[in-house]
């Protein structure tokens, strides 16, 4: 199951590398997972971003232009003991000093790695972290609207709407991602698993039929945003 906060918000994770195209290809991966991503390419500006961001979780270089990922950490850590980091290290780091940091249950990878590997590790921390796993309840909870993603049930207002596979797994996109923007290659990578080839008109089909079903005779939740895409918000 795709991992939340608790109240079904995205997760986010701030992503702390003084090699910009390091931390825009994490990024890129990070936001692919459905997660909200602020990048930081110094020390400094990581920790004054953490204060407002208040990230669930951290990707942290060790090796930073101002200073180093240990005191990132140690100063982040004085405002939210608690969060978790993967550090990213040069392959000669010292082993005593990865042991170290491991030892507090954060976690490591080496340079050169792969997303993947970093996207597993960061699952893994923020598993562990649990505070913030979704998992424990299957029920997606948007304004009046829910969606219970083990029995495939979906209510608007304790009222029951029978959806078809494609909608549901629609809808349930939508609702992983309340108030965020999504665009029609967004949607139908996520939903339909492969490019149309250009055809997003797929997407505005079954949109409208949403809409037929969620938003008929109610305050609509379904908006279109001209030239973006969709956004799900309580109405």
């Amino acid at each position: 199951m795709e991992l939340t906060r608790a109240d079904g918000s995205p997760l986010r994770v701030l992503v702390v590398d003084d090699e910009v195209n390091i931390a825009e290809l994490i990024s890129m991966a990070l936001r692919y997972e459905g997660w909200e991503v602020a990048t930081a390419f110094t020390g400094s500006k990581a920790v004054s971003l953490a204060k407002d961001f208040r990230p669930d979780a951290v990707v942290l270089d060790m090796m930073l232009p101002d200073f180093d990922g240990l005191e990132v950490l140690r100063r982040m850590r004085s405002t939210d003991p608690d969060v978790p980091v993967v550090f990213l290290t040069a392959r000669d780091a010292v082993e005593d000093r990865v042991a170290g940091l491991t030892a507090g249950g954060d976690d490591y990878v080496t340079k050169p790695f792969s997303l993947e590997e970093v996207v597993a590790r960061l699952r893994g921390l923020m598993r562990r972290a649990g505070a913030r796993q979704a998992a424990t309840s299957s029920v997606l909870v948007v304004g009046d609207l829910e969606l219970d993603e083990d029995s495939h049930e979906v209510f608007r207002n304790g009222e029951e709407i029978s959806l078809t596979a494609t909608e549901f797994e629609l809808l349930r996109f939508l609702m992983r991602n309340p108030r965020r923007v999504l665009s029609k290659a967004q949607i139908l990578d996520r939903v339909w698993n492969y490019d149309f080839g250009g055809q997003a008109n797929v997407v505005e089909l079954y949109i409208s039929y949403l809409r037929k079903k969620i938003d008929a005779g109610r305050d609509p939740m379904i908006h279109t945003m001209r030239g973006a895409g969709y956004v799900l918000k309580p109405a």
